[in-house]
């Protein structure tokens, strides 16, 4: 992700992440400001360059990552786009030596819980009220990377 990508990720995260709050222009552009040292955004484009969707990582310690964010834009949801952007933020993590990644997740969201149990992620807790001003929980799950613990 680059900052002129800023131009159609942040109104795609405001459509798509309307009631949790979205983050904004200036909240994307402090984390690709930490790019590579602590952060790694990929955007996803098809053949003709056109915008599909998103993944960020925040390596919080040597050997953990967040999944902060990942998303596909309307009208290219469910066809895999959601499970490349997280098989390649998966093999960053791995690429960088972590064992565990965390991520927090909506529990009304039944495609990326799906996703996410598939790709080996594990339910930890559940965060009452988390999103959608105290009206969804969340989910924070965990995957034990490849010779993690």
């Amino acid at each position: 992700m680059r900052t002129e990508d800023l131009s159609w990720v942040v109104p795609a995260e405001q459509t798509l992440f309307a009631g949790d709050p979205p983050w904004n222009e200036e909240m994307f552009a402090a984390e690709l400001a930490e790019v590579p040292a602590t952060r790694w955004y990929m955007v996803a484009v098809d053949d003709d360059g056109a915008p599909l969707g998103w993944v960020g990582l925040w390596f919080t310690q040597p050997d953990f990552v967040d999944l902060q964010t990942l998303a596909v834009l309307d009208g290219h949801q469910r066809r895999g786009i959601g499970t490349v952007l997280l098989r390649a933020a998966l093999a960053e993590a791995e690429s960088r030596g972590v064992r565990r990644m965390l991520l927090e997740v909506r529990v009304d969201n039944d495609a990326a819980l799906a996703l996410y149990r598939r790709e080996g992620f594990e339910r930890l807790i559940r965060r009452r009220g988390y999103y959608g001003a105290g009206r969804y929980d969340g989910l924070v799950m965990r995957r034990v990377m490849a010779g993690g613990q």
